[in-house]
């Protein structure tokens, strides 16, 4: 992957850019190719007559004991032009750092979405403002300094999905010790606040094999680039194409000879299309994702985890069957009764503290989130994740990945 350099002189990155109108909006449910946040109130009733719900909707709280930071960046690569947008001669990504903060003090918490990318998504899908979580997380706050550095985790969004999606995992993993990347591929992305304060919107046009095929490897190269641009930072530098201010303490503080990366939904084939492909990526997680391309089927001598609902569809079943007869590294396909495609994101939470608004019914929260209790998800999928992680990127092996635990009862081991 060649590094991004600056724009041709005389043209700036907002002028080059075309900004799509129309969403071709992806309709199924369970594909997970959705905004999370329209989701939340999908078939609800018309915006004139709902209500905003009572009270703040929140996240559970991160379970370590350092207290996560956070700062974005907006990474550009002119080595390749948008897919999405023929005019655009570049690639453009927003990633989201969550850390260790070495202090919080006088640093105000982070929303879970920017107001800039909740009012578009007010305006495009015609909802009324909702009581958004304040996150954990303290955006600017000095980064805690680590020897070595702290292992690294790269979180790929569901197809059309967006970073905020797993705030609840990012946040739990920086204040357990890990550096979380998250990442908006812009025009895959439903929705993303740029440096300039506008949002961008989805360009994606279809929902075929071929179209999502095209994502994923153009996702993949974008986890590349951020790989990179990471290294870089590590070192110092600020791949930032704004330059703005960076966190002090982020020189060194990234281990990335120990890079592990989970996805959800078609995040989850990215991560395992992105593992066979770069070697750098340690260890990979699918948490409920269809194994889209040859590449994600394929394996790779590394260890992966599958993670995934209780009663995922034929095909999404037959490619991680695929993916097992492939793999040559550690493996192991965990699913979690009583969730849905959904419960391996925020909406496990959130959508439930959605219900009482006005056309959201009963059935389509567990249409979405499941039965499990949201916050007994987020704890299992937390756990799991972090045992994964734990394992292979520190090396400190966990009994929960040897079988079923008394613990947790709703994870259950899947035999070849």
């Amino acid at each position: 992957m060649t590094s991004p350099q600056p724009a041709r002189a005389g043209t700036t990155i907002p002028e080059q850019r075309r900004r799509p109108r129309e969403i071709p909006r992806r309709a199924a449910l369970l594909s997970g190719r959705a905004l999370p946040l329209g989701l939340m109130i999908t078939g609800a009733a018309p915006a004139t007559a709902r209500q905003p719900a009572p009270s703040r909707f929140t996240l559970p709280a991160p379970a370590g004991h350092h207290r996560p930071g956070t700062t974005s960046l907006d990474l550009i690569d002119t080595s390749r032009p948008d897919p999405r947008v023929p005019a655009q001669p570049f690639r453009e990504l927003i990633i989201q750092l969550w850390y260790p903060a070495h202090a919080a003090g006088g640093y105000p918490r982070v929303p879970w979405m920017t107001p800039v990318t909740a009012r578009a998504c007010e305006q495009l899908y015609g909802y009324p403002v909702l009581p958004l979580p304040i996150t954990s997380a303290y955006p600017g706050a000095p980064a805690r300094q680590r020897r070595g550095g702290w292992p690294v985790v790269l979180y790929s969004p569901s197809l059309q999905g967006d970073r905020e999606e797993a705030t609840a995992l990012a946040e739990d993993l920086a204040s357990h010790g890990y550096v979380v990347v998250t990442i908006d591929h812009i025009h895959d992305a439903d929705v993303a606040e740029l440096p300039d304060g506008h949002a961008e919107t989805s360009a994606l046009p279809g929902d075929d094999l071929q179209e999502t095929t095209k994502a994923i490897e153009s996702r993949v190269a974008g986890v590349r680039l951020v790989l990179d641009q990471l290294a870089a930072l590590s070192r110092g530098g600020n791949p930032g194409h704004e330059h703005r201010p960076l966190p002090s303490g982020l020189r060194g503080a990234l281990d990335l000879d120990a890079a592990g990366m989970p996805g959800h939904s078609d995040g989850g084939a990215t991560t395992a299309h992105a593992i066979h492909a770069d070697p750098r990526i340690t260890a990979g997680i699918n948490l409920d994702g269809t194994l889209w391309t040859p590449a994600a089927v394929a394996g790779s001598g590394r260890p992966f985890l599958l993670f995934g609902r209780q009663d995922p569809g034929p095909f999404e079943a037959s490619t991680r069957a695929a993916f097992r007869k492939n793999q040559r590294g550690p493996e192991l396909q965990l699913n979690l009764t009583g969730s849905q495609h959904l419960t391996f994101t925020d909406l496990a939470v959130l959508e439930p503290q959605a219900a009482p608004i006005p056309g959201l019914s009963p059935a389509r929260v567990i249409a979405g989130a499941g039965t499990i209790s949201g916050q007994r998800a987020v704890t299992a999928e937390r756990t799991y994740v972090s045992a994964w992680l734990d394992t292979y990127l520190r090396h400190h092996n966990s009994h929960l990945l040897t079988g079923p635990s008394p613990r947790y009862p709703e994870v259950m081991f899947a035999s070849h």
